[in-house]
């Protein structure tokens, strides 16, 4: 969930709507995760940024504002690599913005896949797909309600529609923390549409919720291989499906 302007340091205040237990939890994990937190805001070094840029044919001023809540330059070095690599036709991604340029811009290099970008934000929808515009870039944007969703990962999740029946890529960039600490580890109901060979990259993975979230998804999902990257200032966890 970014724009390509500067994001806040809190999360929207719609994002709260937690039951006294899960203000609890997230309030405790966030003690525990602020140094992980703290380091989220840097983006990355901007010599990496502009080889990335360049790499793409990106204008040098097309990510301008990396840091605070926003990927950071070695998780959209993922993506690129990913979409590179894969070639894939579909990519799904949960959190719109920088992620979805550089997504975006990969697939028209390489095999000219399609993109479908998942965000709680009408909003932060619009001004990524006019982000997109401005670069001759398209992307399925779709909005996706964060709405009460009881599981072992969290209280609430996306209201997802219009998903593909097979992903070749999954990008996982929300929700939000501050929704739980392990609310990401509920992207694991679109595994099984995970394509044999098919990519999984998720962001903030050095974090200690994001560490739990990846202990289970290895106990749970023995038909996926998963690796920490720990290259940035966020981490990424990686996943390949093996069968």
């Amino acid at each position: 969930m970014t724009t390509r302007e500067t994001t806040p340091l809190l999360a929207q205040p719609e994002e709260l709507a937690l039951s006294l237990k899960g203000r609890a939890v997230v309030a405790g994990w966030g003690a525990i995760q602020w140094p992980w937190l703290l380091r989220s805001l840097y983006g990355g070094p901007e010599a990496d940024k502009q080889a990335l840029l360049r790499r793409l044919g990106l204008p040098a001023d097309a990510l301008p504002n990396l840091g605070s809540w926003k990927a950071d330059t070695a998780f959209l070095t993922h993506i690129a690599n990913a979409v590179e690599e894969l070639q894939p036709f579909d990519v799904v991604e949960l959190g719109c913005g920088a992620s979805s340029l550089i997504a975006a811009k990969a697939l028209e290099l390489h095999g000219g896949g399609r993109l479908t970008s998942f965000d709680q934000h009408a909003a932060y929808l619009d001004a990524t797909r006019d982000w997109l515009r401005d670069h001759g870039l398209r992307a399925r944007m779709r909005h996706a309600p964060i709405v009460p969703q009881p599981s072992r990962w969290s209280e609430a999740w996306y209201d997802l529609d219009s998903l593909p029946t097979a992903i070749d890529l999954l990008v996982i960039d929300g929700p939000p923390w501050a929704l739980g600490p392990f609310g990401r580890g509920r992207a694991e109901v679109l595994f099984n549409r995970i394509s044999a060979g098919g990519m999984i990259l998720l962001d903030d993975a050095a974090r200690p919720g994001e560490r739990v979230i990846a202990y289970q998804w290895r106990k749970r999902w023995p038909e996926f291989e998963f690796w920490l990257d720990r290259s940035g200032s966020k981490g990424t966890l990686i996943g390949r499906r093996l069968r």
